[in-house]
């Protein structure tokens, strides 16, 4: 093995060892905690319906001929 080969394996450690230093104090503590108030989902939903009718032609002369029947 060449004389530069060990000097380079000892600074490829040493570059390893520093990244792996300087990387532990960015791992850090993660705290959840609930909210001291509850959600507010403010949802604005307007409903809206069409009812649409069709009468028989004999049904529609029956009502018309007996407008007290409803």
């Amino acid at each position: 093995m060449p004389a530069g080969t060990t000097t380079y394996v000892r600074m490829k450690r040493m570059i390893v060892l520093g990244l792996i230093a300087g990387a532990a104090p960015l791992g850090g503590c993660v705290n959840v905690s609930a909210p001291d108030k509850p959600i507010e989902i403010n949802l604005n939903i307007n409903v809206t319906q069409e009812v649409v009718y069709r009468l028989d032609g004999e049904a529609k002369s029956l009502i018309q001929q007996n407008p007290g029947i409803f």
